[in-house]
């Protein structure tokens, strides 16, 4: 299931609207088939793990799925629960069940229907591979991280407002890899004014995956972006699953505060500024305690010079 999950990624984030999931079909120790969500949501990742197997094959078979396979029909192809019924594998496992009213345990009913061993998991793996449909069925709101480069003691720019360029090329472009990984990028509208960002994807072959522009302003949309009020007014994000959120400070703290970061991205230069420019304001705390817990260290590792960190929002699902 990890390794489905981890699979998953390649669906993201060209499966919107649809969720990015991912399928294994095993026997034996064996990989037999795989496949995740296509672009534009077509075909499920069910149905290109299954292509082409054999009906032998299949009957010595464990399908991995991350998310309960869908049991609504479409025009653009059959539900995935009946695909897999047909198909008989010896057993099916689920990584999260599909918060969707229009699936919500009736693909994995159809499955227990047909007499297919299948095994429901609350597998954290798949839920982080599908976090951005998840949050967005749950509490009707892209999934955010929120992204700060840094220096040793916590500026993001000089007290001048200079800020090119705090980190390396490795982590710049470990960074514009995260931004293709995303629907949309936001950054407040003194950053906007300030710096005039590009905010795209500045890697080879992947420059088509730059994310809609979104500029948290009381002012109009500057040209070729969206502009939001509030930081809870992503959710009238239309189609985005995923929020990536650069700066700068103020909005940063205001996300914070809101309690609507999801995902932490620290990248950490070996540098010290000194009388700087920090890199958040207040964020709503009015005693220390209320600081511990909130955060669970998911992954580190080392860009060139830097040091990257990501986080993830310990929450409580609802």
């Amino acid at each position: 299931m990890a390794a489905a999950a981890r699979l998953a990624t390649r669906a993201r984030p060209l499966a919107r609207p649809n969720p990015g999931v991912a399928a294994l079909v095993v026997a034996n120790g064996c990989v037999l088939g795989r496949g995740w969500t296509a672009a534009g949501g077509r075909p499920h990742a069910e149905a290109a793990a299954l292509a082409g197997l054999s009906p032998e094959a299949l009957g010595a078979a464990t399908v991995y799925v991350t998310l309960e396979p869908c049991a609504h029909q479409s025009p653009r192809g059959p539900a995935c629960a009946d695909l897999i019924a047909a198909a008989r594998p010896a057993r099916v496992v689920i990584g999260q069940i599909d918060p969707d009213p229009r699936t919500a345990g009736k693909g994995l009913a159809r499955l227990e229907a047909a007499r297919i061993p299948t095994t429901l998991l609350d597998d954290a793996a798949s839920a982080h591979s599908l976090a951005g449909f998840l949050t967005r069925q749950r509490v009707g709101r892209p999934h955010v991280t929120l992204k700060l480069a840094i220096s040793l003691d916590g500026c993001i720019a000089l007290n001048n407002g200079t800020s090119q360029w705090i980190t390396g090329e490795a982590a710049r472009a470990h960074c514009h890899a995260m931004r293709a990984r995303s629907d949309a990028i936001l950054v407040g509208g003194g950053t906007w004014r300030s710096d005039r960002p590009r905010l795209d994807v500045r890697l080879p072959g992947l420059e088509d995956r730059s994310p809609r522009r979104v500029v948290l302003t009381q002012g109009t949309a500057p040209d070729g972006a969206t502009a939001i009020a509030s930081p809870q007014a992503i959710a009238s994000l239309e189609g985005a699953h995923y929020l990536y959120v650069e700066g700068g400070a103020a909005t940063a703290a205001a996300f914070l505060a809101a309690d609507l970061v999801d995902e932490l991205h620290l990248y950490r230069a070996p540098i010290v500024i000194g009388d700087g420019l920090r890199a958040l304001g207040p964020v709503g705390l009015a005693q220390l305690s209320e600081a511990h817990g909130r955060w669970q260290l998911a992954e580190r590792r080392q860009l060139g010079s830097d040091t990257f960190e990501a986080y993830w929002r310990k929450r409580t699902q609802s």
